[in-house]
């Protein structure tokens, strides 16, 4: 009988090469088996067999190979394995008996995913929230009116959100993202996403106002005395003030330049830039729509597109009533204040937003990518759609060949994966959920407690690996792996395995019951697993909230939980330190009830990871031997143990007998071993 613990395969460099094949390239495919263990193998490739030779026997392994060259053409593969009396097959699922197509190994030739987003560690920033560097750009009280109410500005920077928040802003700003450069550095971060910087009128900047310029509110306000009072007369709900300080050219100017500043500065320090766009609608501030009027007869600018059926703009937008002056238009999901762009109708909208994605990735911006809001909505049609995000990724690449793109996407991404349309995704559905699931028995938002999946190793690994299997292999290594963001609760808050909402439960609930220990064990997964990981802001100092708009609360400077900042500094610094567990292989080991072990092992390394969620310690035999560990007695070092509320980075040693690892866990803990192939 055919061991299936033996077989491996998968689509990292170490089974597959090249790792990003283009076409002409003679690409490589590889599987392991044990030793003497099958007469045949054959790599089934676009439905035809080729026959696998022996290349390779050690220790207790064999490995076979094939080579052909790629043409442009899709590839899509799976194994399949002879003894005297039985078939196997192999796919991304592992070994199974019917091979669906759906579950091969595939490329995409020229496929290319820029080197450095490929486990690379992020820090996502919701900038209103994060540091105060400038007060004297802050959004004033009163200073404009916008979805019900006035702005307002908060002076006291730990207050809670209100339910109703998008008026609230509490001043973060470039400045001080600038300023705490120094933190971020230190405490291991390569990337730094940020959420919406243009032009709005809200605190979260998903209503673009104007694509051409940074906030001045976010960076450079200068303005007259005169325009420095506490009341104003307002025109069509607005102040002078918010006219003079927003729509200023000098402000604006000098917004864009500072921007490109920091960005230089960021780059020095040898970090990279994600920013946000929202394309798929803009906001009824924005001067294409103008529908408060605030660009009216207004030196520089053209009549709005609700003003006047006459506006150049027109076409930018749909209008249930198109031959009167003022009428209504379509919202993106009803939302009057979120116009949806009509791209399918305007040509020159469609090379706006194009020229748009190439302008910040390039002089004197040089930003390192985008991150995609609702990609997948963007158009009337699915077609349009792939349509655009083809040229959209042509155009971006074009003005610079490093830049990312990645999108907001739930569900799977294979079609736009593969045609040369983003290059990975926020990983809901292959990270965040499982994750959550298995460790809170928590949805996501705090909007559902299923006790079922909760501890369930089993449902985790097939839960994490299907969902892994709609990414070709570079597209998974730069998924944005995140445990929260603006969108979703706080995961420290998930820990309490409370279902609730600001409105249901109140600010104070959220930080009510939590666990670090189970927050620690997310980490340690986090960085763990292959992907890009990616900190919210202020998680990694013990931030808690509900979802939106809770869990966009300030960063607590000086409030910082130390122990959990210290912890998440170790398991970010483990991560770059042991190259496998960035770039290696995945193979679940062993999961069961609280528990799951899963290796990383390229050919050089391997670390064995085990999560131990139970209320009890657990002893375990897990078997090394599938990651290439000599069955005969060795030791493995544990690099990294988390567990009572803290965590031990010092190397201690762990016994292996018959090419099992023998382990003994607390409660709530996990631990990462390690073995050198060259040196042990």
């Amino acid at each position: 009988m055919i061991s299936r613990k033996a077989l491996f395969s998968d689509e990292t460099e170490y089974f597959k090469t090249p790792y990003e094949p283009k076409s002409g390239d003679r690409v490589t495919l590889r599987i392991r088996t044990l030793a003497n263990d099958v007469i045949k193998v054959y790599a089934k490739i676009n439905g035809v067999k080729r026959a696998m030779t022996k290349y390779r026997s050690f220790e207790a392994f064999d490995w076979y190979e094939m080579s052909f060259t790629c043409t442009e053409k899709p590839v899509r593969y799976h194994f399949e394995l002879f003894d005297d009396d039985e078939k196997v097959c192999y796919n991304r699922l592992g070994c199974v008996e019917n091979p669906q197509e759906e579950y091969d190994f595939s490329f995409v030739p020229n496929f290319k995913v820029p080197d450095w987003a490929k486990g690379a560690v992020y820090y996502q920033i919701f900038p209103d929230r994060f540091c105060n560097g400038n007060p004297d750009n802050d959004v004033e009280d009163n200073e404009y009116y916008y979805t019900g109410g006035h702005s307002r500005r908060v002076r006291e920077w730990d207050k809670y959100p209100d339910v109703l928040d998008v008026n609230n802003f509490y001043g973060g700003d470039l400045q001080g993202i600038w300023q705490k450069l120094d933190y971020l550095q230190n405490l291991g971060i390569e990337v730094i996403y940020l959420n919406p910087v243009f032009v709005s009128p809200s605190n979260h900047k998903y209503d673009t106002q104007d694509y051409d310029h940074i906030d001045p509110h976010l960076a450079i306000i200068e303005v007259d005395d005169d325009y420095r009072m506490q009341h104003w007369e307002t025109h069509n709900g607005f102040a002078p003030k918010y006219i003079k300080r927003v729509t200023s050219k000098e402000n604006l100017e000098k917004s864009n330049k500072y921007f490109a500043e920091l960005v230089k500065e960021i780059h020095s320090r040898g970090m990279r830039v994600i920013i946000d766009g929202v394309f798929n609608h803009c906001g009824s501030f924005n001067k294409w729509l103008d529908k408060e009027g605030i660009y009216l007869n207004k030196e520089g600018f053209a009549v709005g597109a609700y003003q006047s059926a006459k506006s150049p703009y027109r076409s930018y937008f749909r209008f249930t009533k198109p031959k009167e002056d003022k009428s209504d238009y379509e919202g993106w999901w009803g939302y009057a204040t979120l116009p949806k762009l009509d791209y399918e109708h305007s040509p020159e909208l469609e090379e706006y937003i194009l020229s748009t994605g190439g302008k910040w990735v390039s002089e004197p911006y040089n930003c390192d990518g985008w991150r995609l809001d609702v990609a997948a909505d963007l158009g009337h049609s699915l077609k349009y759609n792939h349509k655009f995000w083809r040229k959209f990724h042509e155009r971006v690449r074009e003005k610079n060949s490093e830049a990312l793109i990645f999108a907001e996407h739930y569900g799977s991404p294979e079609s736009w994966l593969y045609g040369g349309e983003w290059d990975s995704v926020m990983n809901y559905d292959a990270f965040m959920e499982p994750v959550t699931w298995f460790l809170t028995g928590m949805e996501k938002h705090s909007e559902d407690f299923d006790g079922n999946r909760l501890g369930d190793g089993k449902h985790f690994f097939d839960s994490m690996f299907k969902n892994m299997s709609k990414f070709p292999r570079p597209a998974l290594d730069s998924a944005l792996n995140q445990l929260s963001n603006h969108d979703h609760s706080r995961f420290l808050t998930r820990t309490n395995r409370t279902v609730g909402t600001l409105r249901t439960m109140g600010p104070q609930a959220a930080s009510y019951g939590v666990d670090k220990r189970v927050m620690q064990l997310a980490v340690l997964i986090q960085m763990s697993w292959p992907g890009a990981p990616g900190l919210y802001y202020g998680d990694e100092a013990g931030q808690v909230g509900w979802t939106d708009p809770d869990n966009r609360r300030t960063y607590p400077w000086g409030n910082e939980d130390a122990a959990l900042l210290q912890f998440h500094k170790a398991a970010i610094a483990l991560r770059k330190r042991v190259k496998c567990l960035k770039m290696g292989s995945i193979k679940a080991l062993d999961a069961g009830n609280g528990y799951i072990c899963y290796g990383r092992f390229d050919e050089n390394e391997c670390c064995v990871v085990v999560i131990n969620s139970n209320d009890a310690e657990i002893s375990l035999s897990v078997p090394v031997w599938e990651l290439g560990v000599p069955r005969e007695n060795r030791v493995m070092k544990r690099k990294f143990f988390c567990g009572n509320g803290g965590f031990n980075d010092e190397e201690q040693v762990s016994d292996v007998r018959y090419g099992r690892l023998f382990v003994t866990l607390p409660e709530q803990s996990g631990a990462v071993y390690y073995f050198n192939f060259k040196e042990d």
